[in-house]
């Protein structure tokens, strides 16, 4: 898939509204009670990029950014600053803030995620889009150093360590990351309030598998 390793400028997508979406089938049975179903085995995001009123300055950026991505052609990365770390966003990210994985004697290479918890539902969320020099890990609690034990492929969201780790180890990471997104437009309209001042209204940016 075309994608672009480069991020839409996070001054822009500050303010941006937009979130998770789930997809869910609904019948409705003679009997009043229903049958729910989804289809997606993960959510897909999406947020709105438009500009209130901006700098003409800030509104160029933007025209620039969608014109090198070719509108829908090329993905690229976002951050979502309501969800960009594996902790909660008041604290530095640490080695042991998400479980990753357990090691089997064999196996180097683990994929970040991210799971979501509340009472006694969960989600693992893939993270593909990890941001190159956040990322920390350890297993059985002791810290690994990137570079040194582990390598990162921040196309992916894969760890890879120079020695598998022993079986029933825990791998656990801490990382900041980003959303693999594209435009989903391949139109903006953009209207110029003064000689200084100019707005994006709407620009619709959803999330790509990668």
């Amino acid at each position: 898939m075309a994608f672009h390793e480069v991020r839409f400028p996070a001054d822009l997508s500050f303010g941006s509204v937009g979130g998770p979406e789930r997809r869910t089938d609904i019948v409705q049975l003679t009997s009043g009670f229903e049958e729910r179903n989804t289809p997606w085995a993960h959510s897909r995001r999406r947020y709105d990029a438009g500009l209130g009123l901006r700098a003409l300055d800030d509104v160029e950026q933007l025209i620039a950014f969608f014109e090198a991505r070719q509108g829908q052609l090329f993905g690229f990365r976002w951050k979502d600053w309501a969800d960009y770390k594996s902790c909660p966003p008041s604290r530095k990210p640490a080695y042991g803030d998400q479980v990753i994985a357990k090691g089997d004697g064999e196996t180097r290479g683990f994929q970040l995620i991210k799971t979501y918890r509340s009472g006694e539902g969960a989600y693992a969320r893939p993270i593909t889009k990890p941001v190159a020099g956040t990322v920390v890990a350890a297993v059985q609690e002791v810290e690994r150093r990137e570079g040194l034990h582990f390598e990162l492929n921040t196309e992916t969201g894969v760890i890879t360590f120079d020695e598998p780790p022993l079986e029933g180890a825990e791998i656990s990471a801490g990382f900041e990351f980003d959303v693999p997104v594209r435009f989903d437009t391949d139109r903006i309209n953009v209207s110029v309030a003064s000689f200084r001042a100019g707005q994006v209204p709407d620009v619709p940016v959803v999330e790509v598998r990668v």
